[in-house]
């Protein structure tokens, strides 16, 4: 799998867990997924994301869902 279909895939997974996910946990699940699944392939194990993601939610820069899948889909 080369770096964008990965990044395809952890897109995909993330925003299955912020929509399947419970309303108070799918947020902080998606957000986790997304880390995690970017940390397994070498080309994205560093990607920026990984740390920005929790820095933009704990600073409450990413408050809804909405604002979540909106960043999740800019990833790449």
């Amino acid at each position: 799998m080369n770096r964008a279909e990965h990044v395809a895939w952890v897109k995909e997974r993330a925003l299955k867990e912020l929509e399947y996910g419970d309303p108070g946990t799918g947020p902080t699940r998606a957000l986790a997924s997304l880390s995690s699944d970017l940390r397994k392939h070498p080309d994205t194990a560093d990607h920026p994301a990984i740390v920005l993601g929790f820095q933009l939610a704990m600073n409450q820069h990413l408050k809804t869902p909405e604002q979540l899948r909106e960043w999740i889909e800019g990833i790449n």
